[in-house]
């Protein structure tokens, strides 16, 4: 079973794919879809577009995404949840459940601590995967969203829970499209 995750943005919309049907969340690949438009519907349109090629491609189970935070500008805070909804729907019209969590209950669950920065959560996430690279810190925001719904779904809700779970595959599958 697959698990989607997504790292909602305007400009760069991380994703990141976990395989959870063994006991060991297992990395299958991680990217950006990087929007090239300047007009915000041209942005939104691409949004969906990159999502529902990942969607197609990977034919995830379930879909796992960052909830909106609060921020000091209205109008970034806004294009974000946008972009959010956007890849919201599109998950929905793909008929997969929508699972959301907060920034700090990612960055507690993979770093066990709700302030770590993006260096703490790409590290992380790295080596929970057992990754030989780092991922770009969007696609590893991403992963790191997918790692948490793997665990809140199995019930395992401290960074403890990560202990141990490591990947053998090495490698890295990341890469950057353009929808």
């Amino acid at each position: 079973m697959l698990i989607l995750g997504i790292d909602p943005g305007s400009r760069i919309t991380g994703y990141g794919v976990l395989d959870v049907s063994t006991a060991t969340p297992r990395y299958v690949a991680s990217g950006c879809i990087r929007i090239q438009a300047d007009d915000l519907a041209q942005k939104l349109a691409q949004v969906y577009a990159g999502v529902s090629e990942l969607i197609a491609v990977h034919r995830p189970a379930e879909f796992a995404i960052e909830q909106v935070f609060m921020s000091k500008n209205a109008d970034s805070a806004l294009k974000l949840g946008q972009a959010r909804g956007t890849a919201i729907v599109c998950a929905a019209n793909h008929g997969l459940p929508v699972s959301e969590y907060g920034p700090r209950q990612i960055k507690q669950a993979v770093t066990g601590s709700g302030r770590a920065d993006k260096a703490q959560v790409q590290h992380m996430v790295t080596a929970i995967l057992g990754l030989s690279a780092t991922p770009q810190a969007d696609a590893a925001d991403a992963l790191a969203i997918a790692l948490t719904h793997a665990h809140a779904r199995r019930g395992l809700v401290t960074a403890g829970s990560f202990g141990g779970h490591r990947s053998r595959r090495k490698g890295g599958n990341w890469r950057d499209f353009r929808p």
